[in-house]
Parts: structure tokens; C-alpha cells; sequence
């Protein structure tokens, strides 16, 4: 995590020039560096530099769209787990939902107001620091065998690992991940695993963690053929606990 604001790089992909201009100078008051784009083909480029921590994407951009532009930066690179918040006219409930499953942080419908955004990637980056922080502090790296199956979590990176496979997660589905490979044996409600993943209002969708989970087992199926997220109709989400579960 970085010391200050000064340091903090962010990226914004958006066809309006009026919208960019004013978010751009609102978090250049705040002491942030910014670029700006307004396509998704100039995005490529952007991403080769060593610092950036946090990408403002608009959805509808005239040569294609954010989500299309989130899920190529989550595919992998050196910023494949930079914050990414939508920016977008859509305000429809799957809208949102597609917005989480395809790797974002946040979701923002416009007209919205620059700090409700500025406080909005303060409130990820002061997640990120809790838990840079819970790392340096404790031992959380781990190896452990569920229902014949092997997961190493490597906190140099935050990478989780199925059978010596990398995983390429978001952080909301790593976070996901960690608790219930942390309660192997429990089944987890949709509140509960809200509660220990997000404290943002906006995430407090219960279908939320039903969109994350679908992307995680899509991952999961390329290191294992078994189903490894069970769901308890009613209740929750749990781990198998054999391996033909």
C-alpha cells in the first residue's frame, strides 16, 4: 500500500470529455496522477507502467465496452488485481451484477458526484491496507488438502493456487475464497460472507455473492473437474468435502 495520495496513480477510461475533465481535475486537487483515454483500444497501453491503482471505466465506449476492457485486465499482466470502478448510465440491478462478475470493485451509475467516487477508491485502498497490514503482521500464508484437493495461498502476491495452479481472481472472489477455505466444514449464508468480504453498501447485494460464485467455479473447473462450491438451497455456500460431492 502506498504512503500517500501523492503516489497514487489512477486510470480514466471515458468518452465524455466534459466527465473526464471534471473527474480528472477533482482527483488532481486531491493530489492523485491521472491519465485519461476515451477509447478501449488506447487502454493497452496504459497498463504498461509500473505503478497504477486504480482504473475509472466507463461501460459504453465508442469502440466497445468496459466490461470487455475489465475482463482483459483481469486475464493477467503486472495489473491484473487493480481496483477497477465502473462508470456508467446503467443503473439496472444486473447490470451491477454483470459489472462484480466481471472483476470490478465498485459500480458507479451516472450522474453521480466526483467525491462520492474519490471516497469510493479511498474506502477500497483502506481495504487493501487493512489487509496488506493483517499480512505483515501475521502468518497467513497457507497450504491445506479439501476433499483430495490442494490450496496454497501465496501472500507475496495474492495468489491462490488449486493444484499448483494459479488462480486469477478479483479481489472480491479472492476474498471469497479465503473465507470459505477458512470454514471448510461450515456452510456460510450469503450475509455472512457479505460481512467478511465487503463493508461497502453497494456490495451488500445478497446476489452479489451468487455472481462471484459463478465466475469462481468457472475458474476452479480449469484445475478441477470436481464441483468444489456447494450450495445449500436456503441456507448458503459451504466446500465439498469429498471429492465427488
Amino acid at each position: 500500500m502506498k504512503n500517500s495520495l501523492q503516489s497514487m496513480h489512477v486510470l480514466i477510461v471515458e468518452d465524455d470529455p466534459a466527465i473526464a475533465t471534471t473527474l480528472r481535475f477533482a482527483l488532481e486537487r486531491e493530489g492523485y496522477s491521472v491519465a485519461w483515454v476515451d477509447m478501449a483500444t488506447k487502454v493497452p497501453p496504459c497498463l504498461d507502467v509500473p505503478q497504477l491503482d486504480a482504473i475509472v471505466l466507463d461501460v459504453g465506449l465508442p469502440d466497445g465496452d468496459g466490461f470487455a476492457v475489465c475482463q482483459s485486465v483481469r486475464q493477467g499482466g503486472r495489473h491484473a488485481h487493480v481496483p477497477i470502478v465502473f462508470l456508467t448510465a446503467r443503473s439496472d440491478e444486473v447490470d451491477r451484477i454483470l459489472g462484480l462478475e466481471m472483476g470490478a470493485d465498485d459500480y458507479i451509475a451516472k450522474p453521480f458526484s466526483p467525491r462520492e467516487l474519490i471516497a469510493r477508491l479511498k474506502a477500497i485502498w483502506r481495504r487493501q491496507s487493512v489487509f496488506a497490514t493483517a499480512k505483515e503482521s501475521a502468518v497467513v500464508d497457507f497450504e491445506k488438502s479439501i476433499a483430495g484437493q490442494t490450496w496454497r495461498y501465496q501472500t507475496c502476491d495474492y495468489t491462490l493456487y488449486l493444484n499448483n495452479h494459479a488462480l486469477l481472481l478479483s479481489k472480491m472472489e479472492l476474498a471469497i475464497m479465503l473465507t470459505l477455505l477458512a470454514n471448510p466444514v461450515h456452510v456460510l449464508t450469503r450475509e455472512q460472507i457479505l460481512a467478511k468480504v465487503s463493508d461497502h453498501p453497494e456490495h451488500r447485494l445478497l446476489r452479489t455473492v451468487d455472481a462471484h460464485i459463478k465466475s469462481l467455479r468457472q475458474k476452479l473447473s480449469s484445475a478441477c473437474h470436481h464441483e468444489l462450491i456447494i450450495t445449500h438451497r436456503g441456507l448458503g455456500y459451504g466446500m465439498a468435502t469429498s471429492p465427488h460431492e
